[in-house]
C-alpha cells in the first residue's frame, strides 16, 4: 500500500523535530530532508507494525486539517510504499536449497568454508548490491 502522510516539522535547538499526526509519533533529523527521511521510516516501521499485529494502518489525513504549533513550522506530505519498506527491512533469513556437485561440498567442507556466506556475497555482487 502507498500512503502520503502529512508531517509537521519544528526547527529545534540543534535538529528538526518532526511530528506524524496520523501515527501521533515524534522523530527527528540533522536538517530538513534528513527528518523528512526519518518522518518516512518511522511510518514505515509503524505500518507494518501494525499490520503484523492485524491492526489497520490510518488513512492519511487531509493537510488543510494539520494545524502548525509555530508559524515557521513546515508542514509537508512523504510518501511511504510500505511493501516496499517491508521488502527492504525484511531481514529474515530463507532456508534455500542449493544443489553443488558433491566433490565441491566435499572441498568447501575441508576448507572449513561457509558456503552460505559465499552464496550471499556472490549473489550480492551478482546483483550489484552493496551496503546491505
Amino acid at each position: 500500500m502507498k500512503a502520503a502522510y502529512p508531517i509537521v516539522m519544528s526547527k529545534g535547538a540543534k535538529h528538526i523535530i518532526v511530528f506524524v499526526p496520523d501515527f501521533n509519533i515524534n522523530t527527528q533529523g540533522t536538517d530538513y530532508a534528513d527528518a523528512m527521511e526519518m518522518a518516512r521510516d518511522a511510518i514505515g516501521i509503524m505500518g507494518i507494525d501494525m499490520e503484523d499485529e492485524k491492526e489497520a494502518i490510518p488513512r492519511p489525513s487531509d493537510v488543510a486539517g494539520i494545524s502548525k504549533e509555530h508559524e515557521e513550522d513546515v508542514i509537508t506530505l512523504v510518501d511511504v510504499d510500505f511493501s516496499e519498506y517491508r521488502r527492504k527491512n525484511d531481514m529474515r533469513t530463507v532456508r534455500r536449497n542449493v544443489s553443488l556437485p558433491s566433490w565441491l561440498n566435499a572441498e568447501a567442507d575441508k576448507a572449513g568454508v561457509n558456503v552460505s556466506a559465499i552464496l550471499q556475497a556472490a549473489l550480492k555482487q551478482e546483483l550489484q548490491i552493496t551496503g546491505r
